[in-house]
């Protein structure tokens, strides 16, 4: 089976600059985007897990106080 050696890849890769160049700044500006919105969805998530976590012990807390 044919297997592409260096020099093969590379002529690839120059082809592929030629054609769609223009549009690699673009791709890459929207997939830094992309990965910033996703950081900032998991911190929420993070942020509301530990919200969630010290909820349980304030209502025993309540709890104890109004009893």
């Amino acid at each position: 089976m044919f297997t592409p050696g260096l020099p093969q890849i590379l002529i690839v890769l120059i082809i592929v600059l030629v054609f769609f160049g223009n549009r690699i700044p673009q791709t890459m500006r929207s997939l830094g985007l992309g990965m910033n919105e996703f950081k900032k969805g998991l911190d929420g998530v993070d942020e509301k897990a530990k919200d969630d976590e010290h909820k349980p012990q304030e209502a025993e807390e309540n709890e104890k106080t109004n009893a």
